[in-house]
């Protein structure tokens, strides 16, 4: 999803009950081309010397582990069942034809291992058995993050603390420490409405940090305005805090509560699930008063970490902050 020009775009914040602080948005920010994600260490058979059983399974094309079936030439040159397409049925060892031979020895030397997840260095300490590896690797609690920021097609992926200072230092995202805000958009010609965010926000509060999205896009024929918090961490954690959003003027009011969604969940489908306050256009140019003709939102909220009852198992809200 491409960003859209947002220069007519203002926005003015003010944290917790502090004044209006003035803020210009940027235009189509771009991501760093450096990227924050740790690359894999080797997969290491336990007990097994590592440079024979880890070439054997690895793919001479590809270079990834191989899964059954596993493939091999008359020569006995193994590759994997994709790559084998990829080749036109030669070897790529060898140039002889492949044919149809299955390397069962390898595969059953494979059911045998043992192995470390491949974010060990990330803080997963788990060994699995090399055929449940992969399927536990696509769900790792500890498998680097997406950025957040749904402005660019951003590649960088990393653990929290990198993808907060890639926000701030390459995408140059407002970053706030306080569990409430008031926020002001403004927008000169509303009209002009594309599918496009218009403003991410970094709230650090709880330990945590949080990302506030503010951006209009097109629902049906109808051009809407939606605002939504996402947690930047898993989705286990992120329930349990809760978030409010507020949006008025002339004696009306919209609310919305809610559980804010982890960053492992895209922006995209945040969005198209509708999971936060959407605002239609009459009405928010019914809130912005004057001639209609432009657009003047004032948005608050609040988080707050919601704080397990022993007794009955339930979360109740915390309300101390």
């Amino acid at each position: 999803m491409a960003a859209t020009e947002i220069d007519s775009v203002e926005c003015v914040s003010s944290i917790d009950g502090n004044e209006d602080e003035e803020v210009v948005s940027h235009s189509k920010q771009h991501a760093h081309p450096h990227q924050y994600s740790s690359k894999p260490h080797g997969v290491v058979a336990v007990g097994l010397a590592p440079t024979s059983v880890h070439e054997l399974l690895e793919c001479p094309v590809c270079t990834n582990s191989m899964y059954p079936p596993i493939h091999q030439c008359h020569n006995g040159h193994t590759l994997c069942s994709t790559c084998k397409s990829r080749v036109h049925n030669r070897c790529p060892t060898c140039r002889q034809e492949l044919g149809d031979i299955r390397c069962l020895a390898l595969e059953n030397v494979a059911e045998s291992l043992e192995l470390p997840c491949k974010f060990f260095s990330l803080g997963c300490a788990e060994i699995f058995p090399y055929y449940s590896k992969l399927k536990h690797e696509a769900v790792c609690n500890f498998r680097p993050y997406n950025c957040p920021y749904a402005g660019s097609e951003c590649s960088v992926t990393g653990d929290i603390p990198c993808l907060v200072a890639h926000l701030r230092d390459d995408h140059k995202v407002d970053m706030h420490t306080g569990s409430t805000f008031n926020h002001r958009y403004v927008k000169s010609n509303p009209r002009e409405v594309e599918n496009a965010t218009w403003m991410l926000t970094v709230f650090n509060c709880f330990g945590q940090y949080f990302c506030l999205h503010f951006e209009a896009f097109q629902l049906g024929m109808a051009p809407v305005y939606m605002a939504f918090l996402r947690f930047m961490g898993d989705e286990t954690e992120a329930r349990n805090y809760s978030y409010s959003l507020e949006v008025g003027a002339n004696g009306r009011k919209l609310i919305w509560e809610g559980t804010p969604r982890s960053i492992r969940c895209s922006h995209r489908k945040v969005r198209d699930s509708h999971d936060g306050l959407i605002i239609q256009r009459n009405i928010a140019l019914f809130f912005s008063g004057g001639d209609r003709k432009e657009l003047k939102l004032r948005v608050t909220g609040r988080i707050w970490k919601e704080q397990q009852n022993p007794d009955a198992g339930v979360c109740i809200p915390n309300l101390s902050i």
